[in-house]
């Protein structure tokens, strides 16, 4: 796989402003934990292309949780797009057990589409994951299904997705990163970029690193893991108001 670096993927000009740059929210805290973050996501304003709904550390739990109907329901009404999530363990998951998740978010929540996380992205693990994603397909009139990889995979997979996350991971990384040449071959539309720990100073550098990727779809954050010991994820940026005001308000695809 080769690699471009200081090359945007998709545009001709680093600073262009025709990308449609929104936000993908990986996933906040409970409902119950973070009242105020959900109530955010529905005021209008946000660019945001899709929301990610993840009741139980991971799947949509083992009965309709009130709390998370509710938020789901003020984004539903809002017009935005909803995402459960699954979990793929890196492909070790049971199929069986992933498609029973996808069909609990669709009956409980109605959910817009899926994000399928910690997803392998090499190419003998690729016949699995492409299963998976065409047996989402089939649950839903055309749902928005969105392969968590982390970082570049096996290039067939973006035939079997709406968008990948090509980048997940802390700001150190992020900033010294590199974008596979094949992703050119796309529009910036397919691709998502997740970076936490990004300071405040530095949110300029990391959206023109976005736009150069040719990522459409971006989190930041100024939250960290701690070593991996908490989820970046759970709650908004301190920042959120800015980054909003950075993209540009806008209505979610």
């Amino acid at each position: 796989m080769s690699y471009l670096t200081g090359t945007p993927a998709g545009t001709a000009d680093a600073g262009s402003t025709d990308l449609r740059t929104g936000i993908g929210v990986p996933g906040l805290a409970h409902p119950l934990l973070a009242p105020a973050e959900w109530g955010d996501l529905a005021r209008p304003g946000p660019p945001l292309h899709w929301v990610v709904l993840n009741i139980a550390g991971g799947g949509p739990g083992v009965r309709p949780d009130p709390h998370c109907l509710e938020a789901a329901g003020r984004l539903r009404n809002a017009g935005i797009r909803i995402l459960g999530h699954l979990d793929s363990a890196y492909g070790i998951r049971a199929h069986a057990d992933v498609m029973a998740d996808a069909r609990r978010y669709l009956d409980w929540y109605r959910v817009d589409g899926f994000l399928l996380d910690r997803c392998p992205g090499s190419r003998e693990e690729f016949p699995g994951i492409r299963r998976t994603a065409t047996a989402l397909r089939a649950l839903a009139d055309a749902p928005h299904v969105v392969l968590g990889h982390g970082t570049h995979p096996y290039p067939g997979y973006a035939e079997h997705a709406d968008q990948l996350v090509t980048f997940s991971g802390p700001w150190n990384d992020y900033r010294w990163s590199q974008v596979a040449e094949w992703t050119a071959e796309h529009p910036p539309e397919r691709f998502c970029h997740l970076v936490h720990g990004v300071p405040r100073a530095h949110l300029d550098e990391a959206l023109r690193i976005a736009r150069w990727q040719g990522a459409a779809t971006i989190w930041f954050t100024d939250r960290g893991d701690s070593g991996g010991r908490c989820d970046p994820w759970e709650t908004l940026p301190g920042y959120w108001d800015e980054i909003v005001s950075r993209i540009g308000t806008g209505v979610s695809e």
